[in-house]
């Protein structure tokens, strides 16, 4: 399954481990154990890097919460759980749409309960290409 990729997809997912390999005193991302055994309903807290419409400043960063779905070949599929700030409303990087990430992604988890355990497997809005 393809990552998201900033030049086709007009956003694409950060690399946590980067941040914190380069910030190791500032930046805490959870231990690998951890960020490679999330589970359905888990959230994962990611940081995306969108294209906007802006010629002094064309790319902006946020951090969003990601709800997952499945685990699938080493990689997640999950749902994301916030609207960024940064572009209107629209059916490509918007809550309830579907996408993939790695551990690598992952700067920060919120544990399942019950009810994010029932939202994980629902229809998102849009799921992600498969090929």
């Amino acid at each position: 399954m393809r990552e998201p990729d900033f030049q086709l997809d007009g956003w694409c997912l950060d690399d946590g481990e980067e941040y914190r390999q380069a910030s190791p005193d500032t930046f805490w991302i959870p231990d690998s154990h951890e960020r490679e055994g999330l589970q359905p309903g888990d959230h994962a807290k990611l940081i995306f890097r969108i294209s906007v419409d802006d010629e002094n400043e064309p790319v902006a960063v946020e951090r969003m919460w990601v709800l997952v779905r499945e685990r699938i070949d080493g990689a997640y599929l999950g749902v994301l759980n916030n609207d960024p700030y940064a572009v209107a409303q629209n059916d490509e990087l918007w809550s309830g749409i579907e996408l993939p990430f790695s551990a690598r992604h992952v700067i920060d988890i919120r544990e399942r309960g019950e009810e994010t355990i029932a939202l994980a497997v629902q229809t998102p809005k849009k799921r992600w290409p498969q090929t």
